[in-house]
């Protein structure tokens, strides 16, 4: 039996690439294709390693067994290869995709993120969507002949905008856009699309693992959710002779599973309904072909807010993201009023005139882990009393 993928005439064809910003040699790299190379680029950059050691949901998390944000990476890629196989795309541009779409957070998560928009709101502020294309294109540099990690466009766009056309671009993927010219109005690949609604999969279903683990949800509490509801419902039926306790794992499980069949049974219906023959015409559909059906979309906006009211902004959650704020903070500050203090190749690189200054202190302490933040907090800014969990 082939090991090849069949895939459809709507997936991705590494073959029929726009190419990458910079030409390079073939040289003497192995039979990898386009979309196999960026994965395989991605997963060695210093930007994906650094992931291990940053916030998922609980912050400088203490236990082996939270999740973190390069974890996290893993397990959307592997619902995305999953999803993408099924429905014939291209797997490895998808998981290149889902690999790398959180490589842009700061340290301490959607925190931080706040905190260092607002250290550099006078200067166009910061998004981590944009600055996951910054870093791939400007800040990582293993090559000798250029910055960045020069990735195909498929891949560069797919991160750019596989939530939907990007109307009003932030400062770092307006500029991104410029170099690359990345059609931000249009929808993305089937494939970005699928790593999207991966991502969304994955930390619906796994931040309550986590919650769980960490005693800030209980059973008993997110049977509020339906469709958690129905999911227990299920699972405690199928092992009515298993203590409660042991069935958690069986229920995220379950309901993942559950997510996943609905969106490949609806995308099924959206690509067929939608007549389209190729990848331009996925571009130029003028809608998402990759959904939820409109009963499973709004149950997973249920569970979303569940989340938020009662995991995210619990209150031990909100006094460690005010902790994290003021180290994200204090670092800018210090950063920001004496650039002396950056490391040297730091340093040597810092532009002359904001707003570049700015933007290069954001750049250093954007790819901070949240350790190596607070031990540099504590050297440039002081002593700090952390929350219970750092």
């Amino acid at each position: 039996m082939s090991g090849v993928q069949h895939r459809a005439p709507w997936a991705s064809d590494p073959a029929r690439s726009r190419g990458r910003l910079h030409r390079e040699d073939a040289g003497d790299r192995g039979p990898r294709d386009a979309f196999q190379r960026d994965r395989d680029r991605i997963i060695h950059s210093i930007s994906f390693r650094r992931l291990r050691h940053k916030t998922q949901v609980f912050l400088a998390p203490d236990g082996d067994h939270f999740r973190v944000r390069l974890t996290h990476s893993l397990e959307v890629a592997q619902i995305g290869r999953t999803i993408a196989r099924t429905l014939g795309l291209n797997e490895d541009l998808t998981e290149a995709l889902c690999l790398a779409h959180d490589i842009g957070h700061p340290p301490f998560g959607h925190a931080g993120e706040d905190a260092l928009r607002a250290a550099t709101r006078a200067h166009g502020g910061f998004d981590h969507n944009g600055h996951t294309l910054r870093t791939l294109m400007r800040i990582e540099r293993p090559y000798p002949r250029w910055p960045g990690l020069n990735l195909t466009w498929e891949t560069l766009e797919g991160l750019a905008k596989h939530n939907g056309p990007v109307r009003r671009p932030g400062w770092a993927l307006a500029e991104a856009d410029a170099e690359a010219a990345l059609a931000l109005d249009t929808y993305a690949s089937l494939e970005a699309q699928v790593a999207a609604l991966a991502d969304d999969i994955a930390y619906d279903n796994h931040d309550i693992d986590d919650g769980l683990r960490a005693g800030l949800l209980t059973l008993e509490q997110i049977m509020a959710v339906p469709l958690v509801a129905e999911g227990w419902n299920r699972v405690a039926g199928r092992f009515a002779d298993v203590p409660r306790a042991r069935l958690a794992g069986e229920l995220i499980r379950s309901q993942i599973g559950a997510m996943v069949n609905d969106l490949i049974a609806e995308s099924r219906r959206r690509i067929d309904a939608a007549g389209v023959t190729d990848v331009e015409e996925v571009r130029a559909a003028g809608q998402p072909l990759i959904a939820f059906s409109p009963a499973m979309a709004s149950a997973e906006r249920e569970l979303k807010r569940f989340m938020y009211a009662n995991l995210y902004h619990h209150p031990r959650q909100l006094a460690a993201a005010g902790a994290a704020a003021q180290v994200v903070a204090g670092l800018f500050a210090a950063y920001r009023d004496d650039p002396a203090r950056l490391p040297d190749e730091w340093r040597a690189r810092l532009p002359e005139d904001e707003p570049g200054i700015t933007r290069h202190v954001a750049d250093f302490i954007a790819g901070m882990t949240d350790r190596y933040a607070i031990a540099r907090y504590r050297e440039v800014v002081g002593a700090i009393d952390l929350p219970e969990g750092f």
